[in-house]
């Protein structure tokens, strides 16, 4: 049975209704409820078409702005409005709320019939993004904020004492005062073009008898002391606190799978408002829908579908579907593109990006053809998108920045033909739109722990040869054991990430050789200075995403490791070390499947 979906012109909230219910983004939906109701073809544009050569077909779904590129031209000036329907364009200026003013209608037809296509080539859309540094001002993390500036990067750090931090790195340091144990101060705002994060956030552990002002004894390592916790607990650092930084900066550096902006995903239901934009804004006849197809995606799954009828009488000849505004622009910042899931026709499509709330605005383009009868994934890079109004190419346009939108047309840009177009019926099945991450996928989140984290607890161990952390996890309030749950947190978030154990930590230089293992099995001494390098390295290698490992050095803890500084020896090549790591190992393996108890 066909179905069609209607939405609601006097719903707010912009929320596509079918037959018996509303459902909202993220809503389970039973196979019961996904009959919909017909999407009213609403018709936008409050004018109707001069006669037109350019007959166009989109399916337009997009971010944060609705505005709709005119593509007209003149042909002799005569305005048809034969079968022209008053019901369905009054419908279209209902649904978007926003159409566009008389003056710009004849602007943009001025500026088309008078100004030539531009001949230079648009200018790339480039995006760069901030690293973070959390603990920022401890032993590796202000070494690794330092290596960060070295190479040019935008740093920004999360630091609890303001002037401390200013007072180590710099008072131009890009900073933000928060405390990851208190969600209320890790405000969204302050994560805005993070791309990368590096946290060196570790529970404080010193002397019971008290330290040097620059915590000589602590750095010296606790087998040297008595050690206990200074301040906040291990598990309001280690687990809690991770807890929080990971969800103020998953928005910002992105999911490894992706985030899905429309579509069905493990039984549940992302919406978008869509209403249809036919060429009745322009006096033509053409009409389509957008509909729910419970049995009509893959593996007889549900399906959005767009399907109409494109017709060129009346010089009309275009049908698309976008979204309203949406009330809160979607940042994809922390994404590399958006990819379609559809079933082709083979015909080319246009997807449509939008930044601009406003009606006429500049839209960022990309073409795609599609494969008839066959589900594909279309993978459209940010940076291969062109920044178009009205159908010309806009060489001076602002850097993309991110929305979305999908388009059939019989034009591509500029004027030039679109081959496949074919007038009559058409259908196009969309399960998903998403946005991702794109290929080989490198850290976002590096985290350095500490070896030893599965140790504690594991079955048949001998503590008294293994490092006073593990001996004492008990009496320093499950440090390791909260070390050990905030990795977990890390691993099931989703976010590419890297996470580092060293041993022992020492105030020795960078240079000596190492030892990379997995398993959380060895012990030894390996260098803050070296920790922080491997740290900066791993954000660009993608044989470090997902790894867990150990690290030290080959220098025994009797031998002291130092270089000669008018001969330092040359940097590493970590890539050399990443590409030993195997997935999925952690230690936990040896792990009894009992709980830990805390």
């Amino acid at each position: 049975m066909e179905c069609c979906c209607s939405a609601k012109l006097s719903s707010p909230s912009s929320i596509l209704s079918f037959q018996g219910f509303s459902s909202p983004v993220g809503k389970k939906i039973s196979k019961n409820c996904l009959q919909p109701q017909l999407l009213s073809s609403p018709l936008r544009k409050p004018f109707l078409q001069l006669n037109n050569n350019k007959h166009n077909t989109f399916l337009y779904h997009r971010h944060s702005s609705t505005s709709f590129p005119l593509r007209t031209s003149y042909r002799g000036g005569v305005i048809s409005a034969e079968a022209w329907d008053l019901g369905r364009f009054l419908k279209t200026l209902f649904f978007f709320n926003s159409p566009p003013s008389p003056a710009k209608f004849v602007e943009s037809l001025i500026e088309k019939l008078s100004s030539p296509s531009p001949e230079e080539p648009p200018k790339a859309m480039e995006t760069s993004g901030i690293v973070l540094v959390s603990g920022a001002t401890g032993g590796v993390g202000r070494r690794v904020v330092d290596i960060l500036r070295k190479k040019g990067l935008p740093v920004r750090v999360l630091v609890r004492n303001e002037e401390k931090a200013k007072r180590m790195l710099g008072p131009d340091i890009d900073l933000i005062v928060g405390d990851i144990t208190k969600e209320s101060t890790l405000l969204p705002k302050y994560f805005k073009g993070v791309r990368n994060v590096i946290n060196a956030v570790s529970v404080i552990v010193g002397p019971k008898e008290g330290d040097t002002p620059d915590r000589a004894k602590y750095s010296q390592g606790i087998k040297f002391f008595e050690p206990e916790i200074k301040g906040d607990s291990p598990e309001m650092v280690e687990y809690v606190g991770m807890k929080n930084l990971i969800n103020a900066v998953k928005g910002s550096i992105g999911l490894q799978s992706g985030k899905l902006l429309f579509g069905f995903e493990d039984g549940s239901f992302k919406e978008l408002p869509w209403g249809a934009l036919d060429d009745v804004v322009m006096g033509g006849v053409s009409e389509s829908t957008f509909q729910f197809d419970r049995t009509g995606g893959e593996n007889g799954g549900p399906t959005g579908l767009f399907k109409g009828v494109v017709s060129t009488a009346n010089n009309g000849g275009f049908t698309s579907i976008r979204t309203k505004n949406f009330s809160e622009p979607e940042d994809l910042s922390a994404y590399d593109g958006l990819e379609l899931r559809l079933k082709g026709d083979g015909r080319r499509y246009k997807l449509i990006v939008r930044t601009s709330s406003e009606w006429d605005t500049v839209g960022y383009t990309a073409g795609f053809d599609t494969v008839g009868g066959q589900w594909q994934s279309i993978r459209l890079p940010f940076s291969s998108l062109r920044p178009i109004f009205r159908a010309r190419t806009v060489s001076d346009a602002p850097p993309f920045d991110s929305s979305n939108v999908l388009m059939f047309s019989k034009f591509e840009y500029d004027g030039k033909l679109n081959p496949t177009f074919v007038e009559g019926a058409f259908q196009l099945p969309l399960s998903s739109i998403r946005s991702y991450v794109k290929d080989p996928v490198t850290p976002r989140f590096v985290h350095v722990s500490s070896a030893g984290v599965t140790r504690p607890e594991r079955p048949g161990l001998d503590l008294s040869k293994q490092p006073p952390a593990v001996r004492l996890n008990k009496e320093l309030g499950f440090i390791l054991t909260f070390k050990l749950k905030g990795e977990d947190l890390i691993r099931e978030s989703g976010v590419p990430y890297t996470i580092v154990r060293p041993c022992a930590l020492t105030e020795e230089p960078a240079g000596a050789d190492l030892i990379f293992d997995q398993g959380d099995n060895i012990t030894g001494k390996v260098s803050r200075e070296e920790v922080a390098r491997i740290c900066v390295a791993a954000l660009e290698s993608p044989y470090a995403c997902d790894k867990t490992f150990e690290v030290k050095s080959t220098i025994p803890f009797s031998e002291p490791f130092t270089i000669d500084p008018e001969n330092p020896p040359p940097e590493k090549d970590y890539d050399i070390y990443f590409k030993t790591l195997k997935d999925g190992i952690t230690g936990k393996e040896m792990l009894e499947q009992s709980p830990v108890p805390v």
